[in-house]
């Protein structure tokens, strides 16, 4: 069995309360993301993946932090914050939200769950967040306190994800609505489950509110999922890109903006609040995008792996972009990949040239998402 003195990590670098729980299960490779150590490697990413769309894996993502908001000023406070209009957000509700800074550059795209009236968690992608929001607040003029607290999030996701909620919480869990959450007290370990998760698939997320009690869930769940099949396993690069699922610092950062991205409907410029980015936004919006997000299929053999830079894309040798995220599908059995590309070359059927690692290969623009795009999946 491996032990985690074999992998050298030092301390500047969190670990989560998962991290002996999934080094006993398989993992062998981790990254950083939220300055906490992930684990991203349990073995064949392409049997991860059937594991996801087939059965269910559990995967380690206490990295995405929370940064909590609460005081009597919270929900104004959060609406400066986001682009999104959060005038109808209930609680017991998850959103989708943008935060952008003054240029109306993409900050962060975090899941945000609404525990009370002025009680908010803002789940994060991989940026400092709680800096930001704790250095708006001084000059905001509001009565909020902003802090992160003792939460770390687990994804269950798959198609037998339900019969383990089940089995692991009740039957009432089934009619849990996606995009909402309720609170559990799993034999005393404190939880809040909500029917989200970066996949694509049926899922839901667990957020521990003790982390003493890290590894004891972990076990709890592999031990309630064994009979359905369960696998340890990290988040499928191959299942999100299927999807069209952003990942930040990849497809998404400072540097784009929501109608870039195609995320039109995440901004809306007529609510009262001046949120951060409002005229900025609005003026990106009068004047049009120069580039635009786009579904590509690659031809050639196979991805060997996803990529890790980003691929300049040209058209009559003329740069026109990058490719931002790529991979091999096994069921859609084509190499697959999101780009932002010049609006001139943004049409469905436009052809291009990639370098990739592998050399020179021909794109061409597609639909996207690639795979179940109506959401009907994650929505069911």
């Amino acid at each position: 069995m491996t032990q985690t003195d074999d992998f050298g990590f030092g301390t500047q670098i969190r670990k989560s309360p998962y991290f002996d729980a999934t080094v006993r299960w398989g993992a062998t490779g981790f990254s950083v993301y939220n300055h906490m150590y992930i684990p991203r490697d349990f073995g064949d990413p392409v049997q991860n993946f059937w594991n996801l769309v087939h059965s269910a894996i559990l995967c380690d993502v206490a990295v995405e932090r929370q940064v909590e908001i609460t005081g009597p000023d919270a929900a104004q406070f959060m609406q400066l914050l986001t682009c999104r209009d959060l005038s109808k957000m209930a609680v017991g509700q998850c959103k989708y939200i943008l935060i952008t800074n003054a240029d109306g550059g993409i900050l962060n795209d975090p899941i945000l769950l609404r525990l009370a009236e002025n009680h908010f968690w803002i789940s994060l992608a991989d940026s400092d967040i709680l800096l930001w929001a704790q250095g708006v607040a001084i000059h905001a003029g509001l009565d909020v306190a902003i802090h992160e607290p003792d939460v770390s999030p687990l994804q269950l996701q798959g198609p037998r994800s339900g019969d383990i909620m089940k089995a692991l919480l009740g039957d009432d869990i089934a009619d849990l609505k996606y995009y909402w959450f309720r609170e559990y007290d799993l034999d005393g370990i404190p939880l809040i489950v909500s029917r989200t998760g970066w996949s694509s698939e049926l899922g839901y997320e667990l957020y521990l509110r003790d982390s003493t009690r890290g590894d004891e869930l972990w076990e709890k769940i592999m031990t309630a999922g064994e009979r359905f099949g369960i696998q340890a396993g990290h988040t499928s690069t191959i299942r999100r890109i299927e999807g069209g699922m952003l990942s930040y610092h990849a497809d998404a950062n400072i540097q784009t903006n929501p109608y870039e991205l195609g995320l039109d409907r995440l901004v809306n410029l007529d609510i009262k609040a001046d949120f951060i980015g409002k005229e900025a936004l609005r003026k990106i919006k009068d004047a049009g995008v120069s580039r635009k997000q786009v579904g590509v299929v690659i031809n050639g053999a196979p991805l060997k792996r996803p990529n890790t830079t980003f691929w300049v894309a040209t058209k009559d040798g003329v740069e026109i972009g990058n490719v931002t995220s790529a991979v091999y599908s096994p069921r859609l059995v084509k190499n697959i990949a999101l780009a932002l590309v010049s609006i001139e070359a943004s049409d469905i059927g436009t052809q291009f040239d990639v370098m990739t690692g592998l050399g020179p290969r021909r794109a061409t623009i597609v639909e996207r998402p690639f795979h179940d795009p109506k959401k009907q999946i994650a929505a069911s």
